[in-house]
C-alpha cells in the first residue's frame, strides 16, 4: 500500500510517501480502505517527536488517528462491521506507528462508527478526533440545558465542533474567541463572537450581562486564554482545557479524547441530523501531507484540514 511515513522526527520534510506492505488484522480488527484522513494539531507533535517520552513511537512511523472510509474485511470476533460498510474513526493506539495517512488501516473496533449517509468521506474523516475532544470535554464539565459557554479558539477544527456539540448539549449561548475575520463564520454556527486581546474579560462581560460570568470556560488554545479563564465563569471547576494541564492548578479539568465507540455514534447522530456540519478549509491528495502540515502550522485554518486517499 501507499502510505505517508516518516523514518525520523523533524519538520513536514520528513514526512514522504512510501510503499508500504499491507497491514494484517486480528481476530477484534477491521480492516478499513482509507477515502480520507484529517490531519490534526496532535499530528505535528508526533511528526516532531514531541510525544516520544510519553508513548512509544517505532519507525517507519505513519502518522493519523482519523479516518472515514470503507470496511474491507473484518476479524472472526468483530460483530459491529462488515464488508462494504462505510465508517469513521479515531484510531489511537497504545503505541505511534500505523496511523491513518496510508491507503490501507487496521483498525480498532472500538474506535469505529458507521459514517452518517450525509456525510462525505472528507467530512467524516475531519470529524471523529475533534469531535470527540469536544463532546467528552463538554461533558466533564457538565454542559446542560441553560448554560452559557465560552470556547476559546472557536474558528479551529475542536472549536467550531465544540460551538455546534455546546448547542446540541442544551447551551442557551455558546460566545466564542476568534480574530475578527472568523467572526462572521462563528454567527453562522450560532455563537456570539468576541475578539481576543487584553480586553478579553471586559468584552465578555460586556457580551454575558448581569454578573458578567459565563458557566463554562473550554480552552483550546491555551496562554492568556487560560489564565484569563478564572475571571470568567462563576466556577473555576467548570473550566476545560486541551492543551495546558496547568488547568488543573485553577482548580478546573483537563481532557484528552479517548476512542469511545458510544461517543463516536453520538457524534453520527448528531451530523445525521444536521446538529453539527464539519467545516473542511481545504483537502490534499495523500502524497501532499507535508504541505498540509505546513498549512497547520500557520494556525490560522478554519474547521479542518483533511488528506483524501
Amino acid at each position: 500500500m501507499k502510505a505517508i511515513a516518516q523514518d525520523e522526527f523533524g519538520d513536514a520534510d520528513v514526512l514522504r510517501l512510501r510503499e508500504l506492505p499491507d497491514p494484517a488484522i486480528s481476530s477484534d480488527q477491521v480492516l478499513v480502505e482509507v477515502r480520507a484522513a484529517g490531519v490534526n494539531p496532535v499530528d505535528r507533535l508526533v511528526r516532531q517527536g514531541v510525544l516520544k517520552d510519553f508513548v512509544p513511537h517505532h519507525f517507519p512511523l505513519v502518522p493519523g488517528w482519523d479516518v472515514a472510509g470503507v470496511v474491507r474485511a473484518v476479524g472472526p470476533a468483530v460483530e459491529g462491521f462488515r464488508p462494504g460498510d462505510e465508517v469513521f474513526g479515531y484510531q489511537r493506539k497504545d503505541h505511534v506507528q500505523h496511523g491513518t495517512y496510508a491507503e490501507l488501516i487496521a483498525a480498532t473496533e472500538r474506535g469505529l462508527a458507521h459514517k452518517p449517509a450525509n456525510l462525505s468521506f472528507v467530512e467524516a474523516g475531519g470529524l471523529a478526533l475533534a469531535g470527540l475532544t469536544a463532546l467528552q470535554s463538554l461533558r466533564l464539565v457538565g454542559v446542560s440545558d441553560g448554560d452559557t459557554v465560552l470556547v476559546h479558539a472557536a474558528a479551529g477544527g475542536v472549536g467550531h465542533l465544540a460551538v455546534q456539540i455546546a448547542r446540541a448539549l442544551g447551551a442557551e449561548r455558546v460566545i466564542g474567541t476568534a480574530s475578527p475575520r472568523n467572526h462572521e463564520f462563528l454567527r453562522s454556527l450560532g455563537a456570539e463572537p468576541v475578539a481576543y486581546g487584553d480586553a478579553l474579560v471586559d468584552n465578555v462581560a460586556e457580551i454575558v450581562g448581569g454578573d458578567g460570568r459565563v458557566d463554562v470556560a473550554f480552552d483550546c488554545v491555551g496562554g492568556t486564554a487560560l489564565s484569563d479563564s478564572p475571571a470568567l465563569v462563576r466556577d473555576p471547576a467548570r473550566i476545560v482545557s486541551i492543551v495546558d494541564t496547568n488547568v488543573l492548578e485553577l482548580g478546573g479539568r483537563y481532557a484528552y479524547a479517548k476512542p469511545v465507540r458510544a461517543d463516536l455514534e453520538r457524534l453520527a447522530e448528531y451530523a445525521a441530523s444536521g446538529a453539527v456540519k464539519v467545516v473542511v478549509q481545504q483537502t490534499f491528495p495523500l502524497a501532499e501531507a507535508a504541505e498540509a502540515h505546513r498549512l497547520l502550522e500557520g494556525r490560522h485554518v478554519r474547521g479542518k484540514i483533511v488528506l483524501t486517499v
